[in-house]
């Protein structure tokens, strides 16, 4: 049987959480697959955004997405 990687649960390497639905592949450290939120803080940092403001557009997408 195929195993369907959105209804897995998976602990991230970076912030130990527990997460479903599609991992991130780590900028930072190669085949590393991380949570989204970790995934998206690399991202913004990547392109110079304040932790501050990485965690102000976090709650931003958490409030705008829904768990279906």
């Amino acid at each position: 049987m195929k195993s369907d990687n959105c209804t897995e649960l998976r602990t991230c390497p970076l912030c130990g959480a527990q997460y479903g639905g599609y991992p991130a592949l780590s900028r930072k450290y190669p085949n590393t697959q991380i949570c989204p939120d970790c995934g998206t803080r690399e991202a913004l940092e990547s392109i110079g955004v304040e932790p501050e403001e990485q965690e102000k557009i976090l709650q931003t997408i958490h409030s705008c997405t829904r768990q279906l």
